[in-house]
């Protein structure tokens, strides 16, 4: 028998928690533990070590933003009334995996969860375009691209660009004509050898040193 997944929720809303909850149970998804502001959340997850905290962005006390940047070591999905706000694009930036409107359909959370606790960025490539729009704006000049990028592979670098300018696995094989999975281990070799995440901050990274910029197609 698979081991359930645990989540804790972080809303200032004891409705809108008790709803998700009651949703992701309904779903085998076990809620460990809910938070009413920020620092509840991050002594709490700090706590019960979840495989997702489910973090709103505006809460008293301490937003979602530096609750997630307080937690580096877990994997947050952001929870939110505002398709990429300005509040979205930072908690982005500090780490969270992904983020899932309120108001979503219910499958879409639960798969939202899974998608995050397995691993991987829940970051669609149309997302991807529209949070360039509005993160590369707000970047500071290009800083040196880091050393690590001169151990990537020839191929693994043009991945790297072609996920930095939003294209998803599937679209990347078909560009170099290669297999979703042979695509797929390249993006977890760029991420392994530049030490990063997922390809949230990858996205980020390429912009902020320069590799694309805006406009790249």
């Amino acid at each position: 028998m698979s081991k359930r997944l645990r989540v804790v929720l972080a809303d200032d809303q004891a409705l809108i928690r008790e709803g998700f909850k009651a949703l992701l149970e309904a779903r085998g998804i076990q809620v460990v533990g809910q938070a009413a502001d920020g620092l509840e959340a991050v002594e709490l997850a700090r706590h019960v070590n979840p495989d997702v905290v489910l973090m709103d962005i505006r809460m008293p006390r301490l937003d979602g933003v530096e609750a997630t940047r307080r937690l580096p070591d877990h994997r947050v999905l952001i929870v939110t009334t505002y398709e990429l706000d300005e509040y979205v694009v930072e908690a982005l930036r500090a780490g969270a995996a992904g983020f899932i409107l309120k108001d979503a359909p219910p499958e879409d959370l639960v798969h939202a969860v899974r998608v995050v606790a397995a691993g991987d960025a829940l970051l669609a490539p149309s997302v991807t375009r529209r949070l360039l729009e509005q993160v590369v704006p707000r970047l500071a000049a290009p800083t040196d691209p880091p050393s690590e990028l001169e151990e990537l592979t020839p191929r693994e670098r043009e991945v790297l660009l072609l996920v930095a300018r939003g294209r998803s696995n599937a679209e990347i094989a078909q560009e170099l004509f290669l297999s979703e999975l042979t695509v797929k281990t390249h993006v977890s070799h760029v991420l392994t050898k530049l030490g990063l995440r997922d390809r949230v901050q990858l996205v980020i990274l390429a912009y902020e040193s320069g590799l694309v910029s805006v406009g790249e197609q």
